[in-house]
């Protein structure tokens, strides 16, 4: 496959607590690079025209555009897209999490192809992976209210939004590293 060149931006989400990881995984090293965040930037940048990370802080030891969270003390998904579309001039933007460095690029590019037809678009395996999406700035009043009813909830989000669900079979493409146990599995598969 050729290199696409997507007319729609990326968004590293790399705001979590890592809470389970036990220390920030955005932070961990990976593959060649420094970072798990350096190693999905550079990974998905010749893909896109823009890409950014969504972050409350400035952490990176690399050059990258950043997307800084408008709740300080929150740690939400949403407060992420929140602050996405308030920050950037655009109807929709491709959004996946720093801890799932094996989406290929020809998912993504499926996920963009099925995306006009609604606000949300998200693959499906056996699980939804609700963090690796299209989202289209239309959510973003229903954000702000949830955001406002202390509801953070990425899947109610999803429900209560017009939503296509495309599928893949590849359960290991969406690979999370959540725990220690995940960061060593990957660590040994991209070896």
């Amino acid at each position: 496959m050729t290199k696409p060149q997507f007319d729609i931006p990326c968004v590293i989400l790399c705001g979590g607590k890592s809470s389970r990881m036990g220390e920030d995984k955005a932070l961990l090293p990976f593959s060649n690079y420094n970072t798990l965040t350096q190693y999905q930037y550079e990974r998905l940048k010749p893909y896109f025209k823009e890409i950014y990370l969504s972050s409350k802080t400035n952490k990176f030891d690399f050059e990258a555009n950043i997307i800084y969270d408008k709740i300080d003390n929150v740690s939400s998904p949403l407060v992420a897209l929140k602050s996405i579309f308030e920050e950037l001039n655009l109807e929709k933007a491709f959004i996946i999490t720093v801890d799932t460095p094996f989406v290929k690029i020809e998912t993504i590019e499926q996920l963009i192809i099925n995306s006009n037809i609604s606000n949300i678009t998200i693959p499906i395996t056996e699980y939804e992976h609700n963090l690796c999406g299209i989202y289209n700035k239309n959510c973003l009043s229903f954000i702000n209210k949830m955001i406002d009813e202390n509801n953070h909830k990425i899947g109610y989000l999803i429900k209560n939004m017009s939503f296509n669900k495309i599928r893949f079979y590849d359960e290991n493409e969406f690979l999370n590293l959540n725990k220690i146990e995940d960061y060593k599995k990957a660590i040994s598969t991209i070896r």
